[in-house]
């Protein structure tokens, strides 16, 4: 279920977190969806030291997937500078990056991360995401991509969503295929992914365009 979460969540948010005032800076967008396992809300500056603990344990296991991350990619201080970043994306509309969290919210189980928005004619952007390790196979990403795609294409007013994979990524496509997405391509050396040029499958979710609200 989608809150966007308005004055009165804010003075709830207060009540038992007095640091929010920087994990909730003024204009950022409140989005937030509850499922039977897990939340799903974006990422503020609070969550520093969880997603340096996500990356770290899972740096070995997410090394053959992702570009080749610095030191500051595993540390909170990196990501308190990043997260300022993000933040600022957040307020412009531009970028929405989703925490997939524990019921506590004490834990990052995965990321689904929404980039390069693009408005106007084209009304575009691309996906991305990842899944800690003990967490694979569990249906989590499945479960957070119905709510956060819908929530792209019917309150962002996205109609073109892109996401891209290597071939031997079955698992990925196969998620992807699940949730309406469509081959449209193959782009060779597409990407460098752990310091090596890889060849991706291009795919794309287009759809009617929804009203906002």
């Amino acid at each position: 279920m989608l809150e966007i979460v308005g004055l009165l969540q804010n003075k709830i948010n207060q009540k038992y977190n007095r640091t929010d005032m920087f994990g909730y800076r003024s204009g950022i967008p409140k989005v937030r969806f509850e499922t039977k396992r897990m939340i799903v809300r974006l990422a503020y500056e609070r969550d520093a030291e969880k997603l340096a603990n996500y990356y770290t344990l899972n740096r070995h296991f997410l090394i053959p997937w992702e570009p080749v991350r610095d030191k500051s990619h595993y540390l909170p201080s990196g990501w308190e500078h990043r997260l300022l970043y993000i933040n600022e994306l957040h307020r412009q509309e531009s970028a929405f990056h989703f925490l997939l969290l524990t019921p506590k919210e004490d834990e990052v189980i995965g990321v689904a991360n929404y980039s390069n928005v693009m408005r106007g004619a084209f009304n575009a952007c691309f996906l991305g995401y990842s899944v800690g390790e003990k967490w694979q196979g569990q249906g989590y990403m499945s479960e957070a991509l119905h709510e956060t795609l819908r929530f792209m294409q019917r309150q962002q007013g996205m109609h073109r969503i892109m996401a891209n994979y290597m071939p031997h990524n079955l698992r990925s496509g196969n998620l992807l295929a699940k949730h309406g997405f469509e081959r449209e391509g193959y782009a060779k050396n597409y990407l460098q992914i752990n310091q090596e040029w890889r060849d991706h499958v291009l795919t794309a979710l287009t759809t009617r365009p929804f009203p906002k609200g």
